[in-house]
């Protein structure tokens, strides 16, 4: 019974199965003159540092890899001169790795920053083991806070507000990319307040205001309408009311009879095309529309609209996350790619701080291996984290980027300012590969300003935490990894029942997992 139950648990998980289901990619010893295996092609960004390299990753995690082969290195970067295509990093800091070289090397990348900027990488290259120091610039720590009352976070933002600003006006393929990190892009340059980027804001208002297409809309219609609806509360501009207007009420008027979107809007007769119902592009839906009637917008049918999407998300409240589509409450991860971070977000927007509460701290307790989930990658689960923990206050967004986010969010920021989407610790990446991920970062940085709604300008209705509270939620989420999903069965009875009492229903369904079978 309980291998059975093991395996049915397993498979509830859709990208994780799938990605158990595959062969288990080799992993490699590079010093022996072995090849990184064929279809394994997910490389990372190495931080600050200018490199991309390749690791191992067995079942969503990098845990097992001992080493990173470099496949990439940045002209006029901090590694130019000191590694090449080929060389592989074997440790950091005089040490090698020991458990995980991508915790390692993040972590690793935070602590040069916080003191002298020296990253001293232990490397082979060309048969021979060797030092070599990288010079990264001093950042200096992430407050106890981050980013509220952090002189780094602010500093990170800055630049990468100007760093992005110049691709958005450089980069003759910018317009190319996917409508949601080119809203994302605008979004956290409006947040920044800065208002050298108003001509740059009002170019992609005036794009925004006339985004139309039929396939995949509803994923986003969400980010582009939330971007819109923000810059017209920003600047006053009442051009964009029309193109607004008309988005809005093709969202609402799209929704399912029951309340529900689905890759596409809904048919004439209130049913979902095909697939059915997804909360992913959803949640942000209702987000849209919420901020669309706070600009201005404010037709029946939108309040309809919010009130039907409102009641199916809130039913989620106390039981679980919320989950892919119309399905029973996600219990298997205190995250489900974000859409609980998505919610706490709109019931702070809707004032219901029970239920924004809720999945606020489930967002807190999200870290680790659970943030690398999600189906079709975890771009989603990045983006949404620090939205949702913050709802919770300072010592919230203190202690998850003291667990995961600092050296996460550092391992993925680029030299330039930039951050490219890491994706899943997987062999082939997922669906949102290498997306330019740096407005979803920014916003996160962007919090402590609170220039507009999804940062923070309407505040918190949520309780918010005290350290010692924090801290509690981050333990409440550690012990579950892909590897080992069963590590309440180590512990004893007394402290099973102790978790079967947790507020948290993730929580309580491991302990009652681990206690009967």
């Amino acid at each position: 019974m309980k291998t059975i139950f093991r395996i049915l648990c397993f498979q509830t998980c859709f990208a994780c199965s799938l990605q158990a289901a595959k062969p288990e990619i080799p992993n490699p010893d590079f010093t022996k003159g072995e090849k990184i295996p064929q279809g394994a092609t997910h490389d990372w960004t190495l931080g600050p540092t200018g490199l991309r390299g390749w690791m191992h990753s067995s079942r969503l995690e990098t845990s097992q890899a001992r080493q990173i082969y470099i496949t990439q290195v940045e002209k006029d970067s901090p590694a130019t001169e000191l590694l090449a295509i080929g060389d592989v990093i074997l440790g950091v800091g005089g040490k090698a790795f020991s458990y995980d070289p991508r915790t390692e090397f993040g972590k690793a990348i935070s602590a040069a920053e916080a003191a002298d900027g020296k990253l001293k990488l232990s490397i082979w290259k060309e048969g021979a083991t060797k030092d070599v120091t990288i010079q990264l610039k001093a950042l200096g720590a992430y407050s106890a806070t981050a980013p509220y009352n952090c002189k780094k976070s602010q500093k990170i933002l800055e630049d990468g507000c100007k760093a992005l600003a110049a691709r958005m006006k450089e980069d003759k393929n910018y317009e190319r990319q996917s409508p949601v990190t080119r809203a994302l892009n605008a979004t956290a340059l409006l947040a920044s307040g800065n208002p050298e980027y108003n001509d740059l804001l009002k170019r992609e208002a005036t794009w925004a205001s006339g985004f139309s297409v039929e396939s995949m809309a509803t994923w986003y219609y969400g980010y582009v309408i939330s971007f819109l609806a923000e810059y017209k509360m920003a600047t006053g501009d009442e051009s964009v009311l029309p193109g607004l207007r008309r988005m809005a009420m093709e969202a609402a008027t799209g929704q399912s009879a029951v309340g529900s979107w689905g890759h596409k809007f809904a048919q004439a007769d209130g049913r979902l095309f095909g697939y059915g119902m997804m909360n992913a592009p959803g949640v942000p839906l209702t987000i849209s529309l919420v901020l669309a009637q706070k600009a201005g917008v404010n037709d029946p049918e939108m309040g309809v609209a919010i009130e039907r999407s409102l009641k199916m998300i809130r039913f989620y409240t106390d039981k679980g996350s919320v989950p892919y589509g119309d399905h029973n409450p996600w219990i298997q991860t205190h995250d489900d790619n974000g859409k609980n971070g998505m919610a706490a977000v709109l019931f702070n927007l809707t004032k219901e701080p029970e239920s924004a509460e809720y999945f606020s701290r489930m967002s807190v307790a999200s870290h680790g291996p659970e943030r690398d989930c999600g189906h079709t990658g975890n771009f989603w689960n990045m983006t949404w984290a620090l939205p949702g923990v913050a709802q919770s206050g300072p010592n919230a967004t203190g202690a998850w980027m003291k667990e995961f986010g600092a050296w996460s969010f550092d391992f993925a920021r680029r030299h330039d300012g930039i951050f490219i989407h890491q994706g899943p610790p997987e062999a082939g990446g997922d669906h949102t590969k290498k997306w330019d991920a740096t407005g979803a970062y920014l916003l996160a940085y962007a919090m402590p300003l609170k220039k507009i709604h999804l940062t923070g300008k309407q505040n918190s209705s949520v309780p918010q935490l005290t350290p010692e509270q924090a801290q509690a939620l981050i333990l409440d989420g550690r012990g579950w990894s892909n590897i080992n999903r069963n590590s309440y069965d180590s512990l004893k009875r007394d402290e099973l029942l102790t978790r079967l009492s947790s507020w948290s229903p993730v929580v309580r369904e491991r302990a009652a997992t681990a206690f009967v079978y």
